[in-house]
């Protein structure tokens, strides 16, 4: 399951927007192990957004997943990647207040064994990167 860092409920403050960092695969490809991520806080979250979230279950733990369907009075929400878990096929619909904000941008550091020009320019290239709705994906996720 990706959970945000320990930092991430220690950064939250008066701002709309904040850091966070992932840890974990549930959300690959759109999001890998070690991304950081500008969350805005508070914002509208439509089906396909993806989202930071309190656990259901573990309210200290922010985790990261796709908003796929609004039930009820909450989100169904979804890892991209099927085989990690760790979503609401685990623990059901997430009620409205614990869904905390939108993410925003990806920013993927540069891992230290990129030396080469080609490699350090293809770093650059997709570094920072807007986090999109998407909502064919929404689609896709719901058949799950």
């Amino acid at each position: 399951m990706p959970e945000l860092s320990q930092e991430t409920e220690r950064a939250r403050g008066p701002l709309p927007f904040g850091p966070a960092e992932v840890t974990g695969p549930s959300m690959v490809p759109t999001l890998h192990h070690g991304d950081v991520l500008l969350v805005h806080w508070g914002a509208r979250v439509r089906p396909g957004d993806v989202v930071v979230l309190r656990h259901p279950f573990q309210q200290d733990l922010l985790v990261v997943k796709r908003a796929v369907e609004r039930r009820g009075a909450g989100w169904w929400v979804l890892g991209d990647n099927a085989f990690a878990g760790g979503d609401s096929t685990d623990y059901g619909v997430v009620p409205e207040d614990l869904v905390l904000g939108r993410v925003r941008f990806r920013y993927r550091p540069r891992r230290s064994g990129q030396r080469s020009p080609f490699a350090v320019a293809r770093w650059a290239f997709s570094a920072l990167r807007p986090v999109l709705s998407d909502r064919s994906a929404s689609r896709r996720l719901r058949a799950r």
